[in-house]
């Protein structure tokens, strides 16, 4: 009996995967699977034999989603599903899992089709407190920016960093930055398989505006207990999510990986900030356990 194939597909940034994720080949072989890495868009991979394809650090698809998401669309057996993939990858999928009761940030969605100019977009902003301002296609911090709504400065910077983005057709992100990130960070809440796994503390990575000429942080995560606060929140994410995959894509199936990233607000209030399904980091070397616990997940998909 052949081994069942297992293509973790990445980057061309990272063509031998990232550090992170470097250990998952060998405990995929561990488990009589044909571990393989490609790069996603290289021309010479045939897809179709590459049994199934585990998502890694696909980073790269924020600047050429379309492309990404059609490819997704040809690959024959892809952890997490094609309709997972077209939909995570534009995070306009907040306001469906909000209406299904995931707690969120508040945000105010600018679009490139409303035609602001600057005054209209200064109108939007907070009036007070610091903000952010993110496209609704990115991955990680990039693109993303922290101003101070008091000065007139960074005030400015905001907008021509927003009125930029919405002359390039892309939809913008405005939200409140929350002080308990700079103070405690943001938790990750990590699951595979629909089971727990595990959670880390992400530091804080928003110093200020952003700079099209300056390369996004690398993050810094470190293992930690969530709390139960937490994982309450985690189930009512999931439980959002999958009613969303079973009512608008007609499929109920546990998703390969899930990172759900939360935020505590004012009044102890927890909210949502992130449902990473497509090239989430998952941290893997914070935890004792956490490659092994992959490497199941991956496997217990490979053998169907």
């Amino acid at each position: 009996m052949s081994k069942p194939i297992v293509t973790l597909a990445t980057s061309a940034a990272l063509p031998n995967l990232s550090e992170d994720d470097a250990p998952l080949p060998d405990a995929l072989a561990e488990r009589g699977i044909e571990p393989r890495v490609a790069v996603w868009d290289d021309p010479d991979v045939d897809w179709g034999q590459a049994g199934l394809v585990v998502l890694r650090s696909v980073h790269d698809y924020a600047n050429r989603r379309d492309e990404f998401v059609e490819w997704a669309a040809t690959v024959p057996k892809l952890a997490n599903h094609a309709d997972v993939v077209r939909w995570n990858t534009d995070k306009h999928y907040m306001v469906e899992l909000e209406k299904r009761g995931m707690p969120t940030i508040p945000t105010t969605w600018l679009e490139p089709e409303q035609k602001l100019n600057k005054h209209q977009l200064h109108t939007r902003f907070p009036a007070g407190g610091d903000f952010v301002v993110k496209p609704a296609v990115s991955s990680g911090a990039h693109g993303t920016g922290r101003y101070t709504a008091v000065d007139g400065y960074s005030r400015m910077a905001a907008i021509e960093h927003a009125m930029e983005l919405l002359n390039e057709g892309r939809s913008v992100m405005v939200q409140r930055y929350l002080e308990s990130v700079d103070n405690r960070g943001e938790t990750a809440l990590i699951y595979m398989n629909g089971l727990v796994s595990h959670a880390v503390e992400k530091e804080a990575m928003l110093g200020g505006a952003f700079r099209p000429d300056v390369e996004a942080p690398p993050e810094v995560a470190h293992a930690r207990e969530a709390t139960a606060a937490e994982w309450q929140l985690g189930e009512q994410a999931r439980n959002a999510i999958h009613s969303y995959i079973k009512s608008r894509m007609g499929r109920d199936e546990q998703l390969t990986f899930c990172r759900i990233d939360v935020v505590e607000g004012t009044q102890g209030q927890m909210h949502v900030l992130e449902v990473s399904l497509v090239d989430a980091s998952l941290y893997l070397s914070t935890t004792p356990g956490a490659v092994d616990n992959f490497a199941d997940a991956i496997a217990v998909r490979a053998f169907w």
